[in-house]
């Protein structure tokens, strides 16, 4: 069973534009996400899924000097643009992570991955479905088969969100959900404002450029809550926002 992780990324973004190519301890944002991505052992190839747009060329750029394979399409559809990258990279299952992600644990993917191929009949398993880690550290699996299902019928924001149409019909869809003790929804280690920026950086000024541990961040962010603060009243934007 072939397993690879898709990263969606580009340049445009509201609230930070760029935000996958800023500096972070040293390296592009976008270069601690592939990192964390090639370390998850239950994987079998990592592929960016950018859009064809100009703006994008350096994200494409960058995929290609750290040697990730890249697919470019729709800035908007990117559920087309993860179809595509299951057609020039086949496999049977795809793990969804976002490029505004660089404190990414491979663990996190390896559970999500090891979970499905222990049931493989479920045609999406993630850390969604009931939240309980950090915005930051979400993984997602979907099927080949249920991907291109629902890519023949998803509208509006689920073909923004990608799976969002298959999570949101448990009806038709087999769905897993993981969660992690304890909860630490309260905490925010996604890249989407300034102030998430500030709060990267000075986790990172406080860690180093390691690749991430779920465990160890959140220890270090309950120890030093000065630094979880940073970003504490970052609103995480809806699925109908986009």
């Amino acid at each position: 069973m072939r397993v690879i992780v898709v990263v969606q990324a580009r340049m445009g973004s509201t609230r930070l534009p760029g935000k996958v190519l800023e500096d972070l301890g040293g390296l592009p944002v976008l270069s601690w996400v592939v990192r964390a991505c090639r370390a998850a052992r239950l994987v079998d190839d990592v592929v960016v899924a950018t859009s064809t747009l100009p703006g994008d060329d350096p994200v494409a750029g960058l995929a290609a000097e750290l040697g990730v394979p890249v697919v470019r399409g729709s800035e908007d559809d990117v559920l087309s643009r993860y179809v595509q990258a299951l057609e020039a990279h086949p496999a049977d299952a795809v793990v969804r992570i976002t490029a505004d992600c660089p404190l990414t644990d491979p663990a996190v993917i390896d559970a999500v991955v090891g979970a499905w191929r222990a049931d493989p009949t479920l045609d999406y398993v993630s850390t969604v479905v009931v939240r309980t880690l950090p915005h930051g550290l979400d993984v997602e699996l979907v099927t080949a088969d249920a991907l291109r299902r629902v890519a023949a019928t998803a509208t509006d924001h689920h073909r923004t969100h990608v799976t969002s149409g298959i999570y949101t019909a448990p009806d038709d869809y087999a769905v897993m959900g993981l969660c992690f003790a304890p909860d630490t929804t309260d905490l925010r280690i996604t890249l989407d404002t300034p102030q998430d920026l500030e709060a990267l950086r000075a986790i990172v000024a406080a860690r180093g450029t390691g690749i991430a541990e779920r465990r160890e961040v959140v220890a270090l962010l309950r120890a030093r809550p000065e630094l979880a603060a940073i970003n504490a009243d970052i609103t995480q934007k809806s699925l109908e926002a986009g």
